[in-house]
């Protein structure tokens, strides 16, 4: 595979039209052809289906939030809007769909939501099936009530995690045709802003990325019951940084040796290595990613590279990986792509 397709959602508060796709050649260790997929307001994140024929944004029409449903052409990445479904209020922030891709879940930072849809044979959204409001609140003054930032499936499938930065909650939901359930809560350091989740592929290990103590907290995962217990938690910025920082995205390497974390402010990605025994972390690393406030970044389906977006900069830069260290070598900065938040690989 030489050539692999990327999406990237977008802020569409001043120049970007919505979801852009581009073209990662890894022959030539560039990104390429970076081009609109398709119109749509706000789409800040998106997911890729297992079965690479759909892709899900979530979205904001009129006053209405909700999620956006596409058909992927296999050849060229085009997009080709199926529907939408949306309820009163801010859109969302973030949006999965399970491995048969029969579920789609969001998880809603402002209403305090997450809700889940089924889909139909085509990708397109059923019915609204689940929505959960949620109550709380942290120390944090952002922490004045719950802020949903992540819904999302368990490797198991048996689960959907709700991460909630406001109140400092990590949520398990049991799913029985879409329906959510709540099978488990676990609390995290006060004041600590969970916001994001990944899980190590063995699947008993996950990772979380606290937005305002810019930590990782290692977690064991259980699976008879959906539980999560504590392992660790480590920093992603230097002692020393005293200026604002923002815990971003974080992600696994497909071989489960590193994980990666994003730093809004310090403007880095932390890199760590993974005992695969006990799942704890130790630093390796600092890498700028080469613009300002790197929302969130993904490494490509074989693990060889990396592509974070600076939302702020209005651009995205591509990393070599070394698998044997972990750490990224700068290729290419200053790809240009209006407000850029996250980024998903069509073939990941």
């Amino acid at each position: 595979m030489t050539k692999m397709i990327g999406y990237v959602g977008t802020y569409t508060k001043q120049e970007s039209k919505g979801v852009y796709q581009f073209t990662l050649d890894t022959d030539k260790k560039e990104i390429t052809d970076v081009q609109l997929a398709a119109e749509v307001d706000n789409p800040t994140y998106v997911t890729v289906s297992g079965d690479r024929n759909n892709l899900y944004a979530v979205s904001k029409e009129g006053e209405n939030g909700g999620v956006t449903a596409f058909a992927i052409e296999s050849e060229t990445g085009s997009l080709e809007k199926l529907n939408s479904d949306s309820t009163p209020g801010a859109n969302p922030c973030h949006v999965s769909v399970d491995h048969e891709s029969r579920t789609v879940v969001a998880a809603n930072y402002h209403t305090k939501m997450i809700e889940s849809w089924l889909t139909n044979e085509d990708g397109s959204l059923k019915e609204l099936v689940s929505s959960i409001e949620h109550e709380g609140s942290g120390p944090h003054e952002r922490q004045e009530k719950p802020h949903m930032h992540y819904a999302g499936f368990t490797p198991d499938g048996k689960y959907v995690i709700g991460i909630d930065l406001g109140s400092d909650r990590i949520y398990t939901y049991a799913v029985n045709q879409g329906e959510l359930r709540e099978a488990a809560v676990f609390e995290t350091k006060p004041g600590s802003g969970p916001r994001h989740i990944a899980f190590h592929p063995n699947g008993k290990f996950a990772y979380v990325m606290t937005e305002l103590s810019s930590e990782v907290l290692v977690l064991h995962y259980d699976e008879r019951d959906g539980s999560f217990s504590e392992q660790q938690y480590i920093p992603t910025i230097p002692e020393d940084f005293n200026e604002t920082n923002d815990g971003s995205g974080i992600h696994v390497s497909p071989d489960g040796h590193y994980v990666y974390a994003g730093n809004r402010g310090h403007n880095t990605v932390a890199v760590f290595k993974a005992d695969q025994d006990s799942g704890q972390l130790t630093f390796v690393d600092w890498t700028s990613t080469e613009g300002n406030w790197p929302r969130d970044f993904v490494m490509d389906p074989t693990g060889g590279f990396l592509v974070a977006t600076n939302q702020k900069s209005n651009t995205m830069a591509l990393f070599a990986r070394n698998e044997e260290t972990g750490k990224l070598e700068l290729l290419q900065s200053g790809v240009q792509v209006p407000e850029p938040v996250c980024v998903k690989f069509l073939d990941a």
